[in-house]
């Protein structure tokens, strides 16, 4: 049994991340009641160091500073030191970046911040060399110490602007949607579209699965070749990129440089959940292989490697992992050298170098190579002078001769734990594989995940849980889970006509009203009323990699309203919209969801209603067709639910094109109903 010089009372949780640091010097606690009651009693001040597992810059500043006992004693003697996983607790999180960005003009991981004992922020930052650190964090306890009505004015100035950070107003004037100036907006925004690798003009490089959803509707309902043209490039770049795994499917974090060659290697369960429903719809909309391979690839990667045998997903696999010295490195896991392919592909290696770019493009640091393409498969195939299927077998054999070589490597570690929102996006992301590719494995795995949310996460009241491990629920959920359950919930339904996931969508909702919502800005609370109180109470409505959780809600609502015939979400919804526009016009990448909401408005929006014991076929077959702008509701019986009521007719299936409750006549063929959307 392994022995540690060192055991702090991190030992007693189930993070991952927190898991890490439990055999540091530092005497690090974990944000709890009686962590706060001691920082308040013993009248110290509070280091509050925010990461998450899969992060690279939290392991080296762990490496250098916090297992390093010279820094451990400096904390230790003058220190409530307390760590927290970001993703357990992102209303935590949420706080002190906004306070560090108010402070320092910019803010990310790992996050360092120094509070009064009363949780109010003093000072912070991101990173520190060991040096900086200790000076930095003596400092400030030396000014605590002689002069502590600096740092109390200080810290009652900064309460006020992170306050108003996410300040967000009632607006009673009266907006037109139907003739709200979108194609400006995305005039002034396509100023910052990179037209040679698609995404922006800039690096770091983030994929924004959100913005290219949005843009990808918009160019197909207004048929917009160029912008089309732009989300395909963008589409394709990021394929061909190393940001995604030629080898083993799925996505890492982001790109360091702009052409998505060198990634920060994370694979993050949201980026590959959103990025699977991204890149499932492109398909339906431009019939591209690529992004076919890209999806089946990517579930592959999810079921092999995210997924517990309960059917619930896992949160990230790190950035490092340990070369064959033992030093965490990051990518180690993830590149070659050329050495390698050559002993490894001998007789494909040049067919391969071409493809992969063994050359002064794909190279990174040293001698090592990330895998990226810069040409299609159809200009290999002409520069070789091979078949498609040829060159078809030949990827499949490298895939399985790279995998299994890497399998030898050490494994960069994973970070175990299960958040309801996340699996939120990938239950989701399921069934938009599903429902573009027919692949009944999709569904099952939707199921099993839906069903383990249904009976771990969600309790009788329609309360969820935010996290689960080791067979426990735990942490009051937020509004990000609520949102992202019951978006994925409403899908589920659509392609199942199980009603049970509408209903508990609709009881999850009603309880977002009575414990998140304000009655006075018609926005919700990022946390519930039930929730200990923090500096501020944030609403989160800003887009960004993962959609604001109040957009998703938005979205939520303008679709309930439908099937459940509410003007209180109906109206809720659209009052949302109304107090994000004035921002919305002046920064639409950040806004991207609101926009798609916005689209709702913008043109018909259809209630495909299905009945008849065909139904479930006729679902399938409308979902061959790229139609954002619709509902599906669907029975193989008589129902009583208000979008199916009447509508049944035994030995018949009919499908209902409807607009705001008006229906055109039924139809029995499909081709008729899409036929009818495209003229109503």
């Amino acid at each position: 049994m392994e022995t540690h010089a060192y055991t702090n009372d991190l030992i007693h949780e189930t993070s991952p991340y927190l898991l890490q640091h439990a055999h540091n010097p530092v005497d690090w606690r974990a944000w709890n009641e009686t962590t706060l009651e001691k920082a308040k009693s013993e009248k110290k001040l509070m280091i509050i160091s925010i990461g998450y597992a899969a992060c690279h810059w939290c392991h080296v500043m762990e490496h250098e500073s916090f297992e390093d006992s010279t820094v451990a004693a400096v904390m230790n003697a003058k220190f409530i030191s307390v760590k927290v996983d970001r993703e357990e607790r992102p209303d935590v999180d949420q706080i002190y970046i906004n306070a560090v960005q108010l402070m320092t003009g910019s803010a990310g991981w790992p996050l360092n911040v120094i509070t009064l004992p009363d949780g109010r922020p003093v000072w912070g930052g991101t990173y520190f060399k060991k040096e900086e650190w200790i000076s930095a964090i003596e400092r400030i306890q030396e000014l605590y110490e002689k002069e502590p009505q600096k740092l109390e004015a200080y810290a009652s100035r900064l309460e006020e602007g992170i306050k108003s950070m996410d300040l967000i107003t009632f607006n009673s004037n009266e907006v037109d949607f139907t003739t709200y100036p979108t194609k400006d907006i995305i005039a002034t925004w396509e100023k910052s579209f990179d037209h040679r690798f698609g995404g922006y003009k800039r690096a770091p490089k983030f994929m924004m699965p959100n913005n290219y959803h949005f843009l990808l509707r918009y160019a197909v309902q207004n048929e917009d070749e160029e912008l089309l043209n732009f989300v395909k490039l963008t589409l394709d770049q990021i394929a061909y990129g190393g940001v995604y795994d030629h080898i083993g499917g799925g996505f890492a974090r982001y790109s360091v440089d702009e052409k998505w060659h060198v990634p920060h290697f994370e694979k993050m369960l949201y980026d590959n959940a959103q990025l699977v429903s991204l890149y499932s719809d492109a398909y339906l909309a431009t019939k591209d292989e690529l992004y076919k391979q890209v999806v089946f690839e990517t579930l592959d990667f999810i079921a092999k490697e995210m997924t517990h045998s309960e059917g619930v997903f896992y949160s990230s696999l790190d950035a490092d992992s340990k070369t064959e010295t033992g030093k965490l490195v990051e990518g180690a896991y993830y590149i070659y050298t050329k050495e390698e392919l050559q002993k490894l592909l001998p007789t494909d290696f040049e067919l391969f170098r071409a493809y992969y770019n063994i050359n002064s493009y794909g190279k990174w640091e040293g001698d090592h190579y990330v895998l990226i393409r810069d040409k299609s498969d159809a200009e290999i195939q002409q520069e070789f002078g091979i078949t498609s299927e040829t060159l078809q077998k030949k990827k499949q054999n490298w895939k399985e001769v790279l995998f299994n070589y890497r399998e030898k490597r050490p494994r960069p570690r994973l970070d175990d734990k299960t958040l309801t929102s996340w699996n939120g996006l990938m239950l989701k992301a399921y069934v938009d594989a599903y429902k573009t590719f027919q692949k009944k494995e999709y569904l099952d795995i939707a199921i099993k995940n839906a069903q383990f949310i249904a009976s771990k996460q969600l309790q009788q009241n329609g309360a969820l849980y935010h996290s689960y491990k080791d067979g426990k629920s735990t942490i009051n959920g937020y509004l990000e889970d609520y949102a992202a359950v019951i978006e994925a919930y409403i899908a589920l339904y659509e392609v199942t006509m199980d009603e049970q996931w509408l209903t508990k969508a609709k009881k999850m909702t009603d309880y977002t009203f009575s414990h998140f919502f304000d009655e006075e800005k018609h926005m919700f609370y990022f946390t519930s009323k039930e929730d200990a109180k923090l500096v501020s109470r944030s609403i989160e409505y800003r887009d960004n990699v993962i959609p604001a959780s109040n957009s998703i809600m938005a979205k939520n609502l303008f679709k309930l309203s439908h099937y459940f015939d509410s003007p209180k979400f109906a109206e809720t919804n659209r009052q949302m919209l109304k107090n994000v526009q004035a921002e919305m016009e002046q920064y639409p990448s950040g806004f991207s969801n609101w926009l798609d909401l916005l689209a709702n408005y913008q043109s018909k929006f259809f209630e495909v209603v299905v009945v008849g014991n065909a139904a479930s076929e006729k679902i399938n077959e409308i979902n061959q067709y790229y139609i954002p702008n619709k509902l599906i509701a669907g029975s193989e019986k008589d129902s009583q639910s208000y979008l199916l009521e009447g509508r049944y007719v035994s030995g018949e299936t009919y499908i209902y094109v409807c607009v705001n409750n008006t229906c055109k006549l039924p139809v029995t063929d499909t081709k008729k109903a899409i036929e009818s959307i495209k003229n109503y």
